[in-house]
């Protein structure tokens, strides 16, 4: 903790790894065979949620109920290779650094399963900068825009969540976080700056615009700010 910043907890697809852009790929293409068109605004709605609520957002967006078992088989018979050669986006390590030499803890919170997450961050090498990983299966199943996943991980880090920031990309994510009584960051991704996420604290462009000076003096400025 410094200077009353307790922790700071970071969404993973999107903010950290910039999966969402191969998923909508995946995802589009074997729409497409099965006669729909899906747009990067219409993906917007739907990333940032659990399994089961980002299929009912994508029937939304289509404005239809595509044969889920077909579009499955046809999305996983893609070549997925492309998931061990992600790299982290633009001013992860710089931050992450910074905050450890400050000596304020870290997590990811997510409503992807421990599998994908942990395995991405041990690929790249960073598992090691975060004391807790809070995924869906690690609370029941409650994906965001319920806060259990940050909540989780302020409790693993002893950290007062109205004392910690969180960093997202997205509306469900930046919901969660101000449901678990956080501050937030917001960086949108190509995909996110599609979707309103003014309901954060403050937002940036990337991550190489924050500082731990900025995560202080938002957690000073957060109470009685009028959101939620």
């Amino acid at each position: 903790m410094i200077d009353g910043l307790d922790a700071v907890v970071f969404d993973f697809d999107g903010l950290l790894v910039d999966t969402e852009t191969s998923i909508f790929e995946l995802t589009a293409a074997a729409l497409a065979v099965m006669g729909h068109d899906l747009t990067v605004p219409q993906w917007a709605t739907v990333i940032g949620r659990g399994e089961d609520e980002s299929w009912a957002a994508l029937c939304r967006a289509l404005g239809a109920v595509p044969d889920r078992t077909e579009f499955e088989a046809r999305y996983n018979a893609q070549d997925r290779s492309w998931r061990d050669q992600l790299p982290l986006v633009p001013g992860v390590v710089a931050l992450l650094d910074a905050l450890g030499q400050a000596g304020v803890p870290c997590g990811v919170a997510s409503s992807s399963p421990a599998a994908w997450v942990e395995g991405h961050l041990s690929r790249l090498g960073i598992r090691d900068r975060f004391g807790t990983v809070a995924t869906r299966d690690r609370v029941g199943g409650r994906a965001k825009p319920a806060p259990d996943s940050y909540l989780l991980a302020c409790a693993d880090l002893g950290a007062d969540p109205a004392r910690s920031v969180a960093i997202e990309d997205s509306g469900p994510g930046i919901a969660a976080a101000l449901a678990a009584g956080m501050a937030v960051v917001a960086v949108p991704s190509h995909i996110t700056a599609h979707t309103d996420l003014s309901a954060a604290h403050h937002t940036v462009a990337d991550l190489t615009q924050v500082t731990v000076a900025d995560l202080r003096s938002i957690v000073a400025g957060s109470p009685n700010d009028g959101r939620p």
